[in-house]
Formats: C-alpha cells, sequence, structure tokens
C-alpha cells in the first residue's frame, strides 16, 4: 500500500518540563521533584505522531540558529521525516514550551520565537509541496494569518485538511468552512463555538476529544461518540497531538470516520503511558496488538 503523504505545517519547540507534587501559587516557589528537555512543538509532535505510523511526512516550519534549533531538527531527521522545508533563522531563539506535570496532568506556557516566522510569504514557497499531499495538518502555534493562507492553499487543490484549534485562537467564520475536519478537545471547542455551530454549520466538520469521555463528531445528522480506550495515564502531554496524527494517518489512508477515531483513540491511550510528548507515541504494530487486546 501505497505511504499516505502528511504535510504538517507548524510548531517546533524544545519542551522544558517540570515535574512536581506541588503547582505553586502565584508569588510561591516550591521544590519539584525532576526537570527534563524534550523536543516538541504541536506540529513536531503531530509529524512525529504521524511517521510512526509509516506515513511519509513532510514537515513546513522554523527553528532558531541556536542549539536547541539544531537538535530539534535532528530529532525530526532521525523519526524520518522530510525537514526541507524547515529553515534555521537568524535573530530568534527556537521556540520553547515550559510545563509544568502534576498529578498527572499539565500546565503549559508557550514562548513562540521562531514559530512567530512561519509566515505567509515563508509557506508560500512550499505550495507545490502542499498540493502534492493526501492530507494537511494545521495547529494554532503559528501565526493565524498563515493557518489562513493554508486554508486557501487545499481549498484551491483540493487538498484535505484537518486543523487542530490549539491553543484556541479565533478564526473568520468563513475559514472554519474551508477545514475537512477541526479537532478541538472539549474546553477549545466550548470556548471557540456557539452550540448552534457545534449541531449546525460545523456538525460535520468537527472531532471534539473528550479525554475519558470519548471522541464526539456528527455522521449523516446524528452525533456519533467512539469512547476512549481506559489506561492509566503517566503523561497526558502528547495524547492530543498522537490523536491528529493518528486521525490524518487514517484518513489520509481512506478510512472511515469511525475507524479513523479508533485507531487515534488507541495511538493517544497508548502515549499517555509514557513519560514526554513524543517517546509513548506508538508505531503501526503497538496499535494493532493493542486493539487486538480490547
Amino acid at each position: 500500500m501505497k505511504r499516505p503523504a502528511v504535510t504538517v505545517i507548524g510548531s517546533i519547540n524544545v519542551d522544558m518540563i517540570t515535574k512536581t507534587t506541588v503547582v505553586p501559587d502565584q508569588g510561591e516557589t516550591v521544590l519539584g521533584d525532576e526537570f527534563h528537555i524534550k523536543s516538541g512543538g504541536k506540529g513536531a509532535n503531530q509529524a512525529i505522531a504521524a511517521a510512526r505510523l509509516g506515513a511519509e511526512v513532510s514537515m513546513i516550519g522554523r527553528v532558531g540558529k541556536d542549539a536547541h534549533g539544531e537538535d530539534m531538527l535532528r530529532v525530526l531527521e532521525k523519526e524520518s521525516i522530510n525537514t526541507a522545508a524547515v529553515e534555521k533563522t537568524d535573530g530568534v531563539h527556537t521556540g520553547v514550551a515550559n510545563i509544568i506535570v502534576s498529578n498527572n496532568d499539565n500546565r503549559i506556557t508557550i514562548v513562540p520565537g521562531a514559530n512567530n516566522e512561519v509566515s505567509r510569504d515563508y509557506v508560500r514557497q512550499f505550495e507545490k509541496k502542499i498540493a502534492s499531499s493526501d492530507i494537511v495538518l494545521l495547529q494554532f502555534e503559528i501565526p493565524l494569518e498563515t493557518v489562513m493562507y493554508c486554508l486557501e492553499v487545499c481549498e484551491k487543490h483540493d487538498v484535505p485538511v484537518i486543523v487542530n484549534p490549539a491553543p484556541a485562537r479565533d478564526l473568520p467564520d468563513d475559514y472554519w468552512k474551508k477545514a475537512d475536519y477541526i479537532t478541538p478537545n472539549e474546553s477549545e471547542a466550548a470556548q471557540l463555538f456557539s452550540e448552534a455551530e457545534i449541531s449546525g454549520d460545523l456538525a460535520d466538520k468537527l472531532v471534539i476529544t473528550k479525554g475519558e469521555a470519548g471522541v464526539s463528531y456528527s455522521e449523516n445528522g446524528e452525533s456519533v461518540t467512539v469512547p476512549s480506550y481506559p489506561v492509566t495515564p503517566i503523561d497526558t502531554t502528547g495524547a492530543g497531538d498522537t490523536f491528529n496524527g493518528a486521525l490524518a494517518v487514517a484518513l489520509a489512508e481512506n478510512e472511515s470516520m469511525t475507524s479513523a477515531v479508533k485507531f487515534a483513540n488507541a495511538a493517544s491511550a497508548l502515549s499517555i503511558q509514557k513519560f514526554g510528548a513524543q517517546e509513548g507515541m506508538p508505531g503501526r504494530n503497538e496499535i494493532h496488538a493493542f486493539l487486538n487486546d480490547q
């Protein structure tokens, strides 16, 4: 079977992770338990998730011309991701995410750095790459103007596109409608869309992840919920990105929405059983073995 061509346009970050039993209140200092530096960024995470599932993945983004940028490029290349469209940029640092992990949950602060330089003009030079893709993945850790331009290009070339609206930022209504699939979590959906939009205009595009409550979408005018798999989480940091990368691969392989969501749910369930956004992202064989055991 031909490997699906997945193009990810988005962020590349270095994750600075603190594990702590106690999360500090404002003005308070506490002692943490562990500190780790990992590769991350929603774009890079989703690219790696898709690559581990056998997709032919190309990344479009930017890093700083610094040691972190070199490290992030090496990580992507080790995963066999095409980084020809990832530029080392003068005068800015590689994007950084400060992550506090406590009691199996996380709080994240992002400093975009080079991700803010993933401009409309920068992406324009890769239009042919976008046009030749089986599916495109977008997130909101790059400028919204760029996201809007990418939606225009995908519409122009009839390329399916998944918009993962995280962190939650609003788009003009006509741009939401250019997306084929919109994948917010429950809190992002509540922040971005009215009940009328969720049940009306955007119903056939929305795929809403709800953690332990599963994933909801609309099919033939009916609401469908695919349950999640009960697992004990160790680190939920990369769960959503794993879901989106796996969903992109399954949809690019022409799976039904139900099959694609089950596949992505399994990938996400496996991913949260290891520490680090990328460490737990599974391969295809792991997912099939997991599903066979359910």
